[in-house]
């Protein structure tokens, strides 16, 4: 039983029944996308199922699947951010809201897998939060030396305990941030104004 939240118009559904997955439920916020999509495979996959709903509220009941997969739907929480060191309490709260969400219907032993750009540092402590009950580990994907963009797989084990190092980036997240530190006084010889010849020592 695997959610694809946030499906958008990605063929990533279909790829995973002919893969095998047989029980694919995809959702998306937008009533276009879904009606699209269900169009498209009413008659290549008529066994994929299709909804419009909010990630934020789930219209399914606790421990209804193996597996939630999102690619990037995560991404549109952070979209208006301004700094990724120092998210808004807004944001936190909405994929805190999220989270607990895709936590709520997985089943014991579940796996939720998140792709995305963003790395570790950025969203570890988001989903290293010990009240969703899962494990957390992270895959590097993509060759950079080869012009692609590395991309990040998170994945997380519902039923298994954060790593302490992990445990610890969570707690972080609710941290007030530190202030930004003072500027070093200023050497005369760094004025705009001064000439830099001055400044050399031969």
């Amino acid at each position: 039983r695997v959610l694809r939240a946030g499906c958008g118009n990605s063929a990533l559904s279909y790829d995973l029944h002919e893969l095998g997955y047989t029980d694919v439920t995809s959702i998306d916020f937008s009533p276009a996308c879904i009606a699209a999509m269900r169009a498209r495979y009413a008659h290549r996959c008529p066994s994929l199922r299709w909804a419009v709903m909010d990630i934020r509220a789930l219209a399914f009941p606790d421990a209804a699947f193996d597996v939630v997969l999102e690619k990037g739907t995560l991404d549109v929480l952070m979209v208006e951010e301004t700094d990724p060191w120092n998210v808004s309490p807004q944001a936190v709260a909405s994929m805190h809201r999220v989270l607990a969400e895709v936590s709520r219907v997985l089943c014991p032993g579940g796996c939720f897998i998140s792709i995305t750009f963003a790395q570790p540092h950025f969203r570890k402590p988001h989903y290293a939060q010990e009240a969703f009950g899962w494990s957390l580990r992270h895959i590097v994907c993509g060759d950079g030396d080869t012009g692609t963009f590395h991309y990040y797989l998170y994945v997380m084990r519902k039923g298994q305990p954060l790593d302490p190092s992990d445990l610890a980036l969570g707690r972080r997240l609710h941290q007030p941030p530190l202030p930004p530190a003072s500027p070093p006084p200023q050497d005369p010889l760094d004025d705009d104004d001064e000439d830099y010849l001055l400044a050399i020592q031969l």
